[in-house]
């Protein structure tokens, strides 16, 4: 019954985007969305209720508190994402949507595949899904600037897949050369990796923390991530920030669990230390009079991956820290760009000197932007100043004061920087150009931003025991050593 659960999930979205492809109708198609969605929602729940390991007969497959928390947070951030492609496709009706709901339908189907893999084939495999499911959803504007971040994104993708699978190869080397013994399934692989060839062991970390670093966006391996997170639309945007990056990161959590396994914890963590300061320096350096507000958003994603990176180099509470930081990131995210994609349409354009006064014009959408960057930048209540000071919590307590000096000089230089933009966009007057002016809020379009700032407002002032449990069993699955 629970094997069958888990083949549900996975193949409720697939069918879906089979589905999507084939019916003809633009005005029916979009619902497809809101329904696999909400249902993909229900099914999680199912999966990660009781705590307990599921796994397919062949091991390929399952689910671990990793699996958990990384399903919670896709399913959570799709279904408020696809409510909101409701009111978004309506406005583009003319447009066609066949391509954009089949392919937003893969790309959930492709992150299932990759939060429940058990095999680090078929983990590459979802991973490299997501980038071909989620480059004709970048082009949806289909304008120069679009095409141009999509080759970008193809590209860069493709580069960063095909040293994660070097990677891979690496590591089948290191089994075969240590126990003589290979296989991809991941229980073989933290079995036996205490015999593994460390030198060809080392190698394959690093090339997959390049590999999937790329997909993570950690800098300066970020490059795409300015160009498609400023070209696509703001549910792609938020999907991108908070979901693909999402899974991204489950598997470096993956290649750190086989560090772990081997006795390598120690040259892992440095790395992910390294990565994740270089990050948040590189966003506080382009966020500061950034000029393009979708870009900001970008930028601020490769800060709070190098935040969740840094988390997990600590470890201890700061493990912790960053397992509930990945969920609180990517709801907020989901608020940002949700609201942001608004003032875009309604304005007819993303830059600084063309927008002004958005509070005037779209009360509801500059009211959740602003708030979104309160969260964002760790503000009380809401809950990323959580995670982020169980995070600093950690880093204090573990005597890593230059760590958590450099960490408060970037959180506060990006404050600064995102305030100065944010507070452009949502206040003083309108220009004369206002764009689209037969564009209108609508409950639609600003219902599921609410409701996700409303869920990053009430975990910061109160953490659910089974949201505490899911995190907390994630960080501990991280914290094992043989």
């Amino acid at each position: 019954m629970e094997n069958n659960l888990l083949a549900v999930l996975l193949l409720l979205p697939f069918c879906g985007s089979v589905l999507a492809f084939s019916l003809p109708s633009d005005r029916l198609r979009p619902w497809l969305l809101p329904l696999c969605g909400t249902l993909h929602l229900a099914l999680t729940f199912l999966v990660i209720q009781g705590g307990r390991p599921l796994t397919t007969a062949n091991g390929w497959l399952g689910v671990d508190p990793l699996s958990r928390l990384i399903l919670l947070v896709i399913s959570l951030l799709f279904c408020g994402c696809s409510f909101y492609a409701l009111g978004y496709l309506r406005y583009r009706i003319s447009w066609g949507n066949r391509t954009f709901v089949g392919c937003l339908l893969l790309f959930l189907s492709a992150m299932t595949l990759a939060a429940i893999s058990r095999h680090l084939g078929i983990l590459w495999v979802a991973v490299e899904t997501t980038t071909v499911a989620s480059a004709p959803l970048i082009y949806y504007n289909r304008n120069r600037l679009s095409i141009e971040a999509t080759w970008k994104y193809l590209l860069l993708g493709s580069v960063g897949i095909a040293l994660a699978m070097l990677g891979i190869l690496f590591i089948a080397y290191a089994a075969l050369a240590g126990n003589g013994h290979v296989s991809l399934q991941f229980d073989d692989i933290l079995h036996g990796a205490a015999s593994y060839s460390r030198p060809w062991l080392r190698a394959g970390f690093v090339f997959l923390l390049v590999g999937f670093g790329v997909k993570v966006g950690f800098a300066p391996l970020h490059t795409w991530k300015p160009d498609a997170y400023g070209e696509a639309p703001g549910l792609v945007g938020a999907l991108l920030a908070g979901g693909l990056t999402s899974v991204a990161f489950l598997a470096l959590l993956r290649t750190l669990q086989i560090m772990d396994a081997a006795s390598e914890a120690v040259m892992a963590r440095e790395a992910f230390l390294a990565m994740g300061l270089l990050s948040m320096a590189f966003a506080a350096v382009f966020v500061v009079r950034q000029p393009d507000f979708k870009r900001m958003l970008a930028y601020s994603s490769v800060e709070h991956m190098g935040i969740l990176a840094i988390g997990i180099s600590v470890g201890g509470v700061a493990t912790f820290g960053a397992m509930l930081h990945l969920m609180n990131n990517a709801l907020t995210k989901g608020v940002l760009f949700l609201a942001a994609g608004n003032i875009h349409r309604r304005f007819g354009s993303k830059k600084v000197d063309d927008v002004r006064g958005a509070i005037t014009l779209l009360p509801f959408s500059a009211t959740l932007f602003l708030l979104g960057f309160l969260a964002i930048t760790g503000s009380p209540p809401f809950s990323p100043f959580i995670s982020e000071f169980t995070i600093l919590q950690g880093v204090f307590s573990g005597d890593h004061y230059v760590t958590g000096g450099l960490f408060l000089f970037f959180l506060a230089v990006i404050f600064i920087g995102m305030g100065s933009t944010v507070l452009s966009v949502v206040f003083g007057n309108p220009p004369e150009k206002k764009g689209d002016e037969n564009y209108r809020e609508t409950f639609a379009t600003t219902g599921a931003p609410l409701i996700m700032l409303l869920i990053v407002l009430v975990l910061g002032v109160y953490l659910p025991d089974p949201v505490r449990h899911i995190c907390a069993d994630a960080a501990a699955l991280l914290e094992v050593r043989p």
